[in-house]
Parts: C-alpha cells; structure tokens; sequence
C-alpha cells in the first residue's frame, strides 16, 4: 500500500498540516491529519487535488509552430483549420500513437492527472475505414497505457462538412462517419478497454452542430445514455450565424432547447453567448469546457465568465490544440482575458476571495465531472488524483497558505509541480515522468519520418 506524506494538503474545504494519506486500489483509502511520517512514506510538501485536461486534439501538438506566419490577408480561426486539415491528410497510426504519448506525458509534468481525448481522426486519408474500425482509437489507448494518464476517451461523431449538411470535404474525409457506423466505432473502443486501467472510460463527442445535423444528433444522443458527452459550440462569430441561419437559433439557444443536457454534458469554449444564454446554460448542470490558451491562439474571443460563475456554472480547462501544454498558463490566461476585456482585476471570483483558488478549484471540481471521473478533491474513496508542489520554490516560498493558489496562477510556472498521480499511479517524479526519454525518442523518430514525407 503506497503511503504519501504531506507537509501540507488541501482537503475539501481548507488546509491541514502534516497529512498522511495511504492509496489502495487507484483510489485514496484513509486520510490523517497532524499525522507522523513513517520511515516508507513519499513525501512532498504541498498536495493538491491534480486537475483533469477535459479537451484535447492530442495531434495537434506535432503543429505547434507551423501556424503563426502571417501571409497575404486575414489570417483567423478558418484559415487555421484548412492548415489543420492539410497536416493532419498525412499522419499515420504510429505518428498518431507516438504524438499522444508525448502529448500525455507533458499534460502529467504539467500538472494534469486525466485527459479527455476528443478524437475525431478515425478514418485512412481519403476516408477510407481501416480494417479495425477503432484503429486510431486503439493507438490513443496505448498512449494513455504507456504514460499511466487517466483516459476518457471521447470518439468524435462528424457527419456533415458544414452547417446545412455540406457534404464532407478533404481533411475532414477521416472524421466522417455516419449515425449506425459511429455507434459501432464507439462499441469497439469500449470493448478494446479491456487492459487499460480501470479509471478509463469512453463517452462521446459530437463535434459541434455544423458538422452534424439535428437528426442525427437525437438519435447519437438516443444510442449512448450513459456517460460522458462533450461537443464543440459556440467558438466563433460565423459559426453562430450559420447556426442561426440554418436552426433559426444561435448554437448554445438551440442545444439547450432541442438536447437533453445536463450534468455529463461539456459545452467546449461556448464563447459567443447572449446574457441569458450564460445564465440557462449555468443553469442547465453542463460544464464549460474553455481552452484559454487555444482560445487566444485562434482569436476566439474571451468566455463570459462573470455572468456564468454568478449563475453557478461549472467550469474546468482543457489544453485544446495543444499549442502549449500548461495548467499555469490556462488559470492566468482565463482570467487575464476577463481583465483585458473588462479593463478590471481580480474579476472570476464571485463576491470576495482568491481568484486563484476559485479558478484551481473550479476547474479540479468541473474538469472531474467532465470526464465522468470521481476525483476533483481530496477525500477518502475518491481516485488518487494527487498533484505535489515544491512550495519552497522562489514563486511560492514567501507565499502564506491562503495565497498558494494565487501563486501557483499567477506567479509560478509548471516547473513547481514535482510529483503527480493519476489514479494512484506515480507517473511524475522529482518533476520528470518516469517514462520520459523513450517517449521522447519515440515522437522525435515519428517527427523526423513525417517531416521527410514533405
């Protein structure tokens, strides 16, 4: 039974000093506070409940880089996404296995326990079914084995190329599949659960309302009643007017309206929402799922967090495109998006208090829901979803209890995290996964075959 010593802990409602945790069977069997260290304990300084990443392209990270020349006209989210698709026409399964690694492995040095694999690269370029309908979804699972990341995997349900049933076009060839054949898809990779650990789980993603239509999207609903179910709505400005002009609705109106959403649904970015939108989607127990760093790299445009968290809205982060891969960073940049809008401070709390807390422990809370995972706090029968901090770093030293999550957003880098579980499993230590340098040269080999490939 693995035993962690903590100098100090956040517990559900507040701080305790010198706490011993003891982890069996991936989850946290017994807490005690003003405890004394035993000679084979793992100690750490600081432990916090570990966040989950509830949006991820895991494929994208190989793109990092190759997007920001600007060339001749206005570059915006669009012109990203016909990159995007053209990239993505060449990966093969190993590329995509190899990316994921690599990919899982800095979500953990990061910070992040669990990952929702939002996973709509199914198909051979030019759509095409591999002989094993779940090939690529088989190849995110042996990434998530080889680092110990907590998986909800979330196979992407693409059937149109645009809102109004536009047929499907180029790069999107490989998402497509149509209402009795993604219902088979998701089956396979249920079934292909069988050897990961059992905290994995797979839910489903409808990837937005344009790239569906509202009948298929009932009877996708209708097929999959339990689980997870995260969709893209509401990014840009355009999307929202197709939207409207087809449904007669803006996107999160329609959803709300004419979808059974509740509590296991996650609405990703929902950035362009009226005033009561906010407020009915709060209402409505979904999470929203925002993606700050990706949100700012594609000019989304800032979420509407004020009036959601004074709604009750559940929120948690997701690193998206995978551009950059830092908890720091997303906690800092939500709320940096708020004052540059707002011309404030200090603005995603409800009332007073830390901000920084209010963001770390939101999306911990809301990222768990998300992804159907039973974690987001520290309690006894909950998963061993532990991050530890090295709170004697210069970022933190000076820093009193009460002010650790403001530090740890604003002020530090990942580089404090020194140690992470996801599940029980110790897959960060002294700020390195342990299986560092073979997934590295594993992505280096499939980076330098695809590159040659032009």
């Amino acid at each position: 039974m693995t035993a962690i010593f903590a100098q100090r802990a956040y517990l559900g409602q507040g701080w305790a000093q010198n706490v011993r945790l003891t982890l069996s069977d991936q989850s946290i069997e017994t807490i005690e506070k003003d405890a004394v260290q035993s000679p084979n304990d793992i100690v750490v300084k600081t432990l916090l409940p570990a966040l989950a990443n509830l949006h991820s392209h895991s494929f994208q990270r190989a793109m990092a880089g190759m997007t920001e020349f600007r060339a001749a006209g206005r570059d915006s989210f669009w012109t990203w996404r016909d990159l995007m698709y053209r990239f993505l026409d060449r990966l093969t399964p190993d590329q995509i296995e190899d990316i994921a690694a690599l990919v899982f492995m800095e979500m953990q040095e990061a910070g992040y326990a669990s990952v929702g694999e939002f996973h709509y690269v199914h198909h051979q370029p030019g759509g095409t079914p591999y002989d094993d309908l779940a090939e690529l979804s088989k190849r995110i699972f042996t990434a998530a084995n080889q680092t110990g990341i907590g998986l909800t995997h979330l196979p992407v349900f693409y059937s149109y190329g645009g809102a109004g049933k536009k047929p499907l076009s180029g790069g999107q060839l490989r998402f497509g599949n149509d209402v009795e054949r993604f219902n088979r898809l998701v089956e396979e990779a249920q079934r292909a659960l069988v050897g990961l650990p059992a905290d994995a789980r797979v839910g489903i993603a409808p990837h937005s309302l344009r790239a569906t239509s509202p009948e298929d999207l009932t009877q996708v609903i209708a097929a999959h009643k339990d689980g997870p179910v995260h969709i893209h709505i509401s990014e840009q400005p355009k999307e929202v007017e197709e939207i409207e002009g087809w449904l007669g609705a803006r996107p999160v109106e329609w959803l709300l309206k004419n979808a059974p959403v509740d509590d296991r649904w996650c609405l990703i970015h929902a950035t362009h929402m009226t005033e009561t939108e906010t407020s009915n989607m709060a209402k409505s127990g979904a999470v929203a799922g925002l993606c700050p760093i990706t949100e700012s790299n594609l000019g989304d445009g800032p979420f509407n967090g004020v009036t959601y968290l004074n709604a009750g809205g559940a929120f948690g982060l997701g690193s998206d495109s995978n551009v950059r891969i830092s908890l720091t960073e997303e906690l800092r940049t939500l709320e940096y998006s708020q004052r540059l809008r707002d011309l404030a401070r200090n603005v995603l709390v409800v009332g007073e208090g830390s901000v920084g807390e209010t963001l770390y422990l939101g999306a911990a809370r809301g990222g768990a829901q998300a992804l159907g995972r039973n974690a987001g706090v520290i309690a006894e029968g909950r998963l061993a979803d532990l991050l530890a901090l090295d709170s004697d770093a210069p970022a933190l030293c000076t820093l009193t209890d009460a002010q650790i999550f403001d530090g740890l957003a604003f002020a530090a880098s990942d580089a404090v995290v020194t140690d992470l579980w996801s599940a029980g499993r110790h897959m960060v230590r002294q700020g390195q996964h342990i299986g560092r340098d073979d997934i590295v040269s594993r992505y280096r080999k499939a980076i330098t075959v695809l590159l040659a490939q032009g």
